[in-house]
C-alpha cells in the first residue's frame, strides 16, 4: 500500500541541517585568535633574541609570525568567524611583531651608536606601523578588498628583516654602508605604509580552482629557486612588492596621460593647403 497523503493544512517540514555542536562552534571562534597569540609570542621572542644578539634567529621569528598572520585571517574567513574583536586583536599583535620588533632589532643591531638619530628613525617606523594599522581598521569596509592602501605592515617588516640576513653574511668592515641602508629602508618603508599607494592583497586568490600545467611548471621552478637560494629569493620578493605600489601608481598616471591627449585630426578635418 502507498503511504497515506499528508493531512490538509499541515505543511511538509523542510530538511533543516543540524546545527554544529556548541563546542565546535566555540573552537572555530577561538582558532584564529590562537594564531594571533602565536604571532604575539614570536614577536616578543624576536625582541628577546635581539637583546641576546641573535639577530638572524630573531628575523626568522618575525618571518614565521608573518605566516601565522596570513593564516589567521584566512581561517577566520573560511570558518565565517570574522569579528571586530578579532580585527582589533590582530592589529595590536601586528603593531608588536611588525612594528616594535623590527624597530628594536634595528636599534640594538647598531643604530644605538648614532645618538638621537639612532632611535628616532626606528621610532618613526614604529609610529608609521601603528598609523597604518589604525587606518586599515577604519577603512576595512570602504576600500577595494583586492588592494591594500599603503604598504602592509608585514611587508614593511619583511623589508627590514631582510637586512639582518644580509648583514650576517658581511664582514665587520662592511657594517658602515649596511647602517646607511638601515637608515634608508626604515624611513622609506614607514613612509610607504602611510602612503596612498595601492598594493595587491591577494585575498581573492582561490587556491582551490584548477590550475593549468603551465602554472604548475612555473610554480615548480619558483620552488626550486626558493629552495636553492632562500635568502636571495626572500630579498627579491620583498623588494619587488615594496616597489610595486609606486610602480603601479606611476604606470596608471602615464596611461591616464596618454588617454587624455587629444586625438590627431583626420585628413578630412585638416585645412587644405593654399597655393
Amino acid at each position: 500500500m502507498s503511504d497515506p497523503p499528508l493531512s490538509p493544512g499541515l505543511p511538509e517540514e523542510p530538511d533543516v541541517p543540524a546545527a554544529a555542536p556548541r563546542g565546535l562552534r566555540r573552537g572555530a571562534f577561538i582558532l584564529p585568535s590562537l594564531f594571533t597569540m602565536g604571532n604575539i609570542l614570536l614577536g616578543f621572542y624576536a625582541v628577546v633574541l635581539a637583546y641576546r644578539g641573535e639577530f638572524v634567529v630573531a628575523a626568522w621569528m618575525v618571518v614565521i609570525a608573518g605566516i601565522l598572520d596570513m593564516l589567521d585571517g584566512r581561517i577566520a574567513r573560511l570558518t565565517h568567524t570574522e569579528s571586530e574583536f578579532g580585527r582589533e586583536f590582530d592589529s595590536l599583535a601586528d603593531s608588536l611583531t611588525f612594528g616594535a620588533a623590527p624597530a628594536w632589532m634595528a636599534f640594538l643591531w647598531g643604530l644605538h651608536e648614532y645618538g638621537r638619530v639612532g632611535w628616532l628613525v626606528p621610532l618613526f617606523f614604529l609610529i608609521c606601523t601603528t598609523v597604518r594599522l589604525a587606518r586599515f581598521n577604519v577603512q576595512t569596509k570602504s576600500v577595494d578588498s583586492r588592494y591594500f592602501v599603503g604598504l602592509p605592515s608585514p611587508a614593511a617588516a619583511a623589508t627590514v628583516i631582510c637586512l639582518f640576513f644580509v648583514s650576517a653574511q658581511l664582514d665587520a668592515k662592511d657594517t658602515q654602508w649596511m647602517t646607511a641602508i638601515f637608515f634608508t629602508i626604515l624611513p622609506l618603508s614607514g613612509s610607504l605604509m602611510i602612503s596612498t599607494f595601492r598594493y595587491p592583497s591577494f585575498k581573492r586568490l582561490d587556491l582551490r580552482r584548477k590550475w593549468s600545467y603551465r602554472t604548475a611548471i612555473l610554480l615548480a621552478i619558483v620552488l626550486l629557486v626558493v629552495t636553492s637560494e632562500p635568502v636571495l629569493s626572500f630579498e627579491v620578493v620583498t623588494a619587488t612588492y615594496l616597489l610595486s605600489g609606486p610602480t603601479m601608481w606611476l604606470w596608471g598616471r602615464l596611461r591616464r596621460r596618454r588617454t587624455d591627449l587629444p586625438a590627431p585630426a583626420s585628413e578630412s578635418e585638416q585645412e587644405p593647403e593654399t597655393a
